[in-house]
């Protein structure tokens, strides 16, 4: 059950689609709403004359004094947009560098039941972003739900396709999906390119079916396509409001180092993500 949701803010345009999709995901269990304003500060440490001599020094300790007021002003509105919401909620702010910034937001997901934010590819993708996204779902230990740049609410969420690959990481994001899988009207077990001769999905369906009256299996050949694209197809076909699927890898989300359909559905997935590691 989610009793604890924390949701990633940053002062851009996306806050809003953020905190109206996690104050559904609240209003729906009754959750406490933790939202984190990171407000990026230089690193004055690292910046040597190398790096572009007195006016980058002047430019950065400019960036570093009008940083927190334009924070100021930031948590004034984000006050007044929380104060409308109906469950309880609490806005923490972090004034810090890049490195300091994401150990902090790391640290504060390990407390909550979910995290929300926005995929960090391409979009949104500057590296801070995408080392927060890393950070979170490799290294809190907690699942981590985001959302495409734009996306418009829905509602609750109705039908929900579980990627399934018999992985720890697919067994890790079940899981952690079982509270949307409860709410589901519709719940799919999505298996690409089985196994010959195996009985793909029927495991697991069984064990889901424990908690939703309506689950079913879908084995979908891949036939030259990506497993992303897979996915994707398959949730479109079925009018998916979430996808629930483990994140493979264990390094740097941009650097392309692990599972190669993670990366593409946090590249180019139209539908909100459930991930878990």
């Amino acid at each position: 059950m989610i009793k604890d949701i924390m949701v990633h803010l940053d002062g851009s345009a996306e806050d809003e689609i953020r905190l109206a999709y996690a104050e559904i995901i609240a209003s729906t269990w009754g959750a406490h709403l933790t939202a984190i304003l990171t407000n990026r500060l230089p690193d004055l440490a690292v910046a040597t004359p190398v790096d572009g001599g007195a006016a980058m020094m002047q430019m950065l300790s400019e960036w570093q004094n009008q940083a927190p007021q334009e924070a100021d002003a930031i948590c004034g509105r984000l006050a007044g947009r929380l104060a409308r919401i109906a469950e309880p909620s609490k806005l923490r702010r972090i004034d810090e560098t890049v490195d300091n910034m994401v150990s902090a937001v790391e640290r504060q997901a390990r407390c909550a039941d979910l995290s929300v934010t926005t995929r960090p590819y391409p979009e949104s993708g500057g590296s801070t972003w995408g080392r927060l996204v890393e950070a979170v779902l490799f290294g809190s230990g907690r699942t981590l739900l985001l959302l495409p740049p734009g996306y418009s609410p829905r509602g609750p969420v109705r039908t929900v396709p579980v990627a399934w690959n018999d992985s720890h990481t697919a067994a890790r994001a079940k899981r952690e999906g079982l509270s949307f899988i409860e709410k589901a009207t519709r719940t799919v077990v999505l298996v690409v390119d089985p196994k010959p001769d195996a009985d793909p999905g029927s495991w697991v369906r069984e064990h889901l079916a424990r908690y939703s009256p309506n689950v079913g299996v879908i084995c979908a050949e891949s036939r030259n396509r990506r497993i992303s694209q897979v996915i994707a197809d398959e949730a479109h076909r079925v009018s998916a409001e979430l996808i629930i699927m483990g994140g493979y890898g264990h390094t740097r989300l941009r650097e392309r180092v692990f599972g190669g359909a993670t990366l593409e559905m946090l590249t180019a997935s139209e539908y909100p993500m459930l991930m878990a590691h």
